[in-house]
């Protein structure tokens, strides 16, 4: 091949959560953990709270100075979203729990950041809800066997459940005259006592249990338990929420995409994960953090969700693409088998981040190697070929090119 167009190394950064796992993500990226550090996260994108750096000509300047430098780089996304990238990319490890927690449209988004702005209320605050003005969908692909909350069951299977667990009979009623709503709301609004005294029944039994069944939520409810809130009170209520939503599977390979107004949790697992360029979360529980309990319920969607897990469309026999309603992005897997050599796609639109899982690939563009939990970004309308021996997977982030510009 002549065109020797280059791809461009990239640096993630890792966020250290206390949640994260300690082995997959520093065996990805191939670094030594010998004090058990939490590896949470590996960002790569151009958030101010991890910044990834990319390498032009030897010298690492960060992604995002870079776009500033060459903004043609973004291709055809810069028409919509400016001169830096709408997404976010990540590699999650979840040891723990994560928060239950949902996410603003665009619009509101918006309007709640112009509204705390005039409010007066710092960026650094605790209590601050609209980190930016934009909103946060996001989709994942499994690396692992990967369990998640994922929006309210029917109201018909959470009765069920509600019938099934003594503990909760006080709940049946509310279900009955005030249907999902009014169920959640009374639960988020209730005295810390009244939380106790309902939840403590419940902790006291499955203490006592020995649960090895991920798909049934006194699982995760008893791991709750063991993370936020001991044998003395002070329960979390979002405890409640592991018998109001769906308890989702998600196995290696396949995806789920989290829309505005979603409520979801992660619970155990490694992905990969694709988001808008923004920070704005309403917390439910599972957490120490701020929840502001009248703002998670004027932005949550009630109704009955049946969570679709996402295989994947075929592009062709090598790429996979995991297409969500956001403009703002597109996650791609790409599996070469052993032996599979010379991946050539069309000059991509926009610009491009990808990532090596599992495997290596070699740029035939310039002859640069990238091995397992290394990464490269390609600027819009490069002319690229990568050679493939081994069995590799790659994970691969851009936006739609099939978008109103």
């Amino acid at each position: 091949m002549k065109n020797k167009e280059t791809l461009y190394p990239l640096k993630g950064v890792v966020q250290h959560y206390a949640w994260g796992g300690y082995e997959y993500i520093p065996e990805l990226i191939r670094q030594k953990n010998p004090d058990e550090e939490p590896f949470a996260e590996l960002w790569m994108g151009v958030h101010d709270r991890g910044p990834a750096k990319l390498i032009d000509g030897g010298k690492e300047i960060l992604l995002k100075d870079w776009l500033n430098a060459h903004p043609d780089a973004l291709g055809a996304s810069q028409a919509k979203f400016g001169d830096q990238l709408p997404f976010l990319f990540k590699v999650l490890d979840v040891r723990e729990m994560l928060s239950i927690q949902s996410h603003p449209t665009k619009e509101q988004a918006v309007q709640g950041f112009e509204a705390e702005n005039k409010a007066g209320i710092p960026l650094s605050a605790p209590h601050r809800n609209f980190k930016d003005d934009n909103h946060k969908p996001e989709v994942m692909v499994a690396l692992t066997d990967f369990w998640l909350l994922h929006g309210f069951k029917p109201e018909a299977e959470i009765s069920a459940t509600l019938e099934s667990e003594p503990a909760f009979a006080a709940l049946q009623p509310i279900l009955k005259d005030s249907g999902i709503y009014g169920l959640y709301k009374t639960i988020m609004e209730w005295p810390q006592e009244q939380v106790d005294e309902v939840l403590q029944p419940l902790q006291s039994r499955l203490s006592k249990a020995r649960l090895t069944d991920k798909a049934h939520p006194d699982f995760w409810a008893k791991r709750a338990f063991e993370q936020y809130g001991g044998k003395g009170g002070d329960y979390d209520r979002g405890i409640f929420s592991i018998y109001l939503f769906n308890l989702v599977h998600v196995p290696p390979g396949k995806g789920i995409f989290q829309g505005a107004g979603i409520p979801h949790a992660y619970l155990e697992g490694v992905n990969v994960e694709l988001m808008a360029n923004s920070d704005n979360v309403f917390r439910g529980g599972l957490t120490v953090k701020h929840v502001d309990v009248p703002m998670l319920l004027s932005h949550l969607k009630f109704d009955a969700v049946t969570p679709e897990v996402l295989d994947g469309e075929a592009l062709d026999g090598f790429e996979f693409a995991y297409k969500t309603p956001a403009a703002d992005f597109q996650l791609n897997r790409l599996y070469f088998p052993e032996w599979t050599r010379f991946y050539k796609p069309q000059f991509p639109k926009t610009a491009e981040i990808v990532l090596v899982t599992e495997g290596t690939v070699v740029s035939c563009n310039d002859g640069q190697v990238f091995q397992q939990g290394e990464a490269f970004f390609i600027p819009a309308g490069t002319s690229y070929e990568l050679d493939v021996e081994v069995y590799t997977t790659l994970f691969k982030a851009l936006v739609p090119q099939v978008i109103d510009l």
